[in-house]
Formats: structure tokens, C-alpha cells, sequence
């Protein structure tokens, strides 16, 4: 039998090359709110979520400058982060949208809920939250089937009820 990694392992971090330190904090730290756990000088930060020593790491050691990845080579789709309630993705939801950040997508997985959007560097982000396991569409063999239908962003936003609300016209769907 091959081995199989156990079901309880987590990935712990990511850790991206950034053309420019500072607009990588504007987007990690100032709009979406992780909190800086150390830097090392002008050239590194960990960032996190909550009480973990990072969850991402940005660094200029060998792209200081440089421009974005080529979109039509291998290398990272997206990084995804996850909320733990509707409520709380409605939130990060609600703080883009005001912030006029642009989105390159929105999604209903069937699984999960998602944005979708570039860090300054072209690096893809994914925003989202899961569904109740009990919710998550299967087909007749009882297998997972995930979709990619439009996310109604209105509908999430609604989760928001003591916040004021505007209507959205969402992007296209990933």
C-alpha cells in the first residue's frame, strides 16, 4: 500500500517573492489585516493570522525589483485563505469591495464561497469559506462535485445585517 499523509496535517505557511516589501504590506497587512510578527530589516516580514509565528512570509531576497511571473509558465495558481464562518468572509468581502480593490473573480464551488484577486505582485489570492460538509454537492456514486456557478456577492453581503449595504455588480466567475 502507498503511504497516505495523515488526515490531521495542515499547511502551516507560504512564503512569496515580492518585487517591492512596502506594496506587499499595503495588501497582507493594511487591507486584508494580517499582523506583522517579525521583519528581518528592509528585505523579509511574516505575516499572520491570529496567535501563529506566520502564515505567509514576503521577501526581496532574489526579486527585489523584478517584475511579475510570466502568467503562462508553472508555478503558484493561487494562494487561498480561509475564514471560518460566512459572517467573517461577508467582512474581508465587504473591506475589498470598499477599498475599490479589484477583483479577477467570484465564486460558488458548491464546497465554498470565493473571491478572487492579485496581490500587487500578480500573485493569485483566493478568499473564501466552506460550506457545511453536510451541503457539499455529490453525485450519484456518493463522490464530490464541485461546480463554479456565479457567487451572488449581494447575498453574501447580506450575512453583514447591522452594516449598510450596496448593491454589487460581481466580475466574472474563475
Amino acid at each position: 500500500m502507498s503511504y497516505v499523509v495523515p488526515s490531521d496535517t495542515r499547511i502551516g505557511h507560504i512564503h512569496l517573492k515580492v518585487s517591492d516589501l512596502d506594496k506587499a504590506l499595503a495588501f497582507y497587512h493594511e487591507l486584508l489585516g494580517f499582523q506583522i510578527t517579525q521583519r528581518y530589516g528592509s528585505q523579509a516580514v511574516f505575516v499572520t493570522a491570529g496567535d501563529y509565528h506566520h502564515h505567509i512570509g514576503l521577501n526581496t531576497w532574489h526579486s527585489k525589483g523584478a517584475g511579475p511571473a510570466p502568467g503562462n509558465t508553472c508555478g503558484l495558481y493561487h494562494t487561498a485563505i480561509l475564514y471560518a464562518t460566512r459572517k467573517k468572509f461577508a467582512a474581508v468581502v465587504k473591506r475589498i469591495l470598499d477599498s475599490d480593490y479589484p477583483l479577477t473573480g467570484a465564486s460558488d464551488h458548491g464546497v465554498s464561497e470565493a473571491i478572487y484577486l492579485n496581490d500587487p505582485d500578480g500573485n493569485g489570492v483566493e478568499l473564501y469559506w466552506d460550506k457545511p460538509v453536510s451541503e457539499w454537492p455529490t453525485g450519484a456514486d456518493g463522490g464530490l462535485r464541485m461546480v463554479t456557478l456565479p457567487l451572488d456577492l449581494n447575498l453574501v453581503l447580506s450575512e453583514l445585517e447591522d452594516l449598510p449595504r450596496t448593491t454589487v455588480h460581481p466580475p466574472a466567475s474563475e
